[in-house]
């Protein structure tokens, strides 16, 4: 069974338990210097991004600017986020003066944290930071991140950061701001080169000492640990923040995706091919924001995960059951028209652990170097047998570990066994599956 790639960058095998074939290469330069990005002004959610120079101080910006982009198309003019952070790496003597009061502390956060992330210490941001919690939070996830690629023999040649300004709530000596961060990360592996991204949320609270900002706490806000459904309620954000950052979800998704619902599908032939390249490519296609065919929802990852193998041949199994089958059709007068399986990482778990003689079927493999494009990691972050976040794989690193998409927290090329992640814990536990090459 091949491995099968899909031109995109990282690196793609032959075939299971064979040795990976010879990497691509990015054809970006390697960038040895870490860059952040510039704060903007907070327009409202109908204005444009626009990008803030670092020549012009707050008082200058007009509560409404105006630039040339306005001649683009009303569609383009439409942004989910309300501010930009844009490159330019943080210089303290050119930013006083410029970006003052608790704006110019945001950006230097930014600039801190890529500049830790970049040399995998956390010692330059803690050292900013006064949250004893989150600076020995950070500090074992960099700890975690550096040993682990030693191990694997890859190195980070360049790393930047941006940052999206979500919310913020301000008084004369407090802020707390919803930041998204997205962050590139250019590694290196046996001399070849692959580009793993990743995007997050935090909160800062910030306060006056004297005529200084500082930043006095942070919380990650750690999202593959929350289960769509479940017996206790776990809301991690407003339905004020969930809308800015994901828009209006009360739009009907297109009808009729599961194609066994149409009378010219109702006797579809066995023995489909799993496309495995059409995977990859519809997961890198939509790795960064949602389907507009599909609900999104506020933890979308196992959703993510089905759309990418229905996007590869898999057939559903409608069964109008939400407890029972794999299936998707959409919202219906608020009713929600999808099994747990399509959406709850725990529920999918179990439904590619089950045997079945055809339709969308896995073998349990016991180690990652045994998957291909296509296949699916679950994760249980406790230990405990709840499976709470899901990703699909879509390329491998020089040695043939896979790496993966996900959603919810935006990951594209990311490495297999989330060590970087907030949400790993010594207990974690992983399940690896081989989805059939003939559904």
């Amino acid at each position: 069974m091949s491995r099968m790639g899909n031109g995109g960058q990282g690196f793609q095998g032959q075939k299971r338990n064979q040795p990976p074939s010879k990497p691509v290469a990015t054809q970006r330069k390697p960038q040895q210097k870490a860059s952040t990005h510039a704060l903007q002004k907070q327009p409202s959610p109908f204005e444009l991004q626009v990008e803030r120079h670092a020549d012009t101080p707050d008082h200058e910006l007009p509560s409404q600017t105006r630039t040339a982009q306005e001649a683009k198309p009303a569609k383009q003019q439409t942004s989910k986020l309300n501010s930009l952070m844009r490159s330019s790496d943080y210089d303290p003597y050119s930013q006083q003066g410029k970006l003052q009061g608790w704006k110019s502390a945001v950006h230097r956060y930014v600039s801190l944290y890529n500049q830790a992330e970049a040399n995998q210490h956390a010692t330059v941001l803690t050292d900013y930071v006064t949250d004893a919690d989150h600076c020995d939070r950070l500090r074992c996830r960099l700890e975690r991140l550096r040993e682990r690629d030693l191990l694997r023999g890859a190195l980070p040649a360049g790393s930047e950061t941006k940052a999206e300004l979500i919310r913020f709530n301000e008084s004369s000596s407090e802020v707390s701001v919803l930041i998204r961060l997205h962050i590139k990360r250019r590694m290196e592996q046996s001399g070849r080169f692959y580009m793993e991204e990743r995007s997050e949320f935090e909160r800062l609270w910030l306060g006056l000492s004297g005529n200084a900002w500082e930043v006095l706490r942070v919380e990650p806000i750690i999202s593959e640990r929350r289960p769509r459904f479940g017996t206790v309620s776990d809301n991690w954000m407003t339905v004020d923040e969930h809308s800015e950052l994901f828009g209006d979800l009360s739009s009907q998704s297109t009808p009729y995706l599961n194609y066994d619902l149409l009378q010219q599908f109702k006797h579809r032939p066995a023995g489909i091919r799993y496309r495995r390249d059409l995977v990859a490519a519809y997961a890198d296609r939509w790795w960064n924001e949602g389907n507009p065919s599909y609900e999104l929802f506020e933890v979308n990852c196992t959703h993510y995960v089905s759309q990418c193998i229905f996007a590869g041949n898999a057939p559903m199994n409608y069964t109008g059951k939400r407890e029972t089958g794999w299936w998707y059709k959409g919202r219906n007068k608020g009713s929600e028209w999808w099994s747990y399986s399509w959406a709850v990482s725990n529920a999918i778990t179990n439904y590619l652990t089950a045997s079945r003689s055809s339709g969308l079927r896995a073998e349990v493999v016991q180690s990652a170097d045994e998957l291909q494009l296509g296949d699916v990691i679950t994760y249980d972050w406790n230990g405990d047998q709840r499976f709470q976040h899901s990703t699909i794989v879509t390329a491998f690193d020089s040695f043939g570990m896979p790496l993966v998409n996900a959603n919810t927290v935006s990951s594209r090329h990311r490495y297999w066994d989330y060590r970087d992640s907030y949400a790993w814990t010594e207990q974690t536990k992983y399940r690896f599956f081989h989805i059939a090459d003939l559904l």
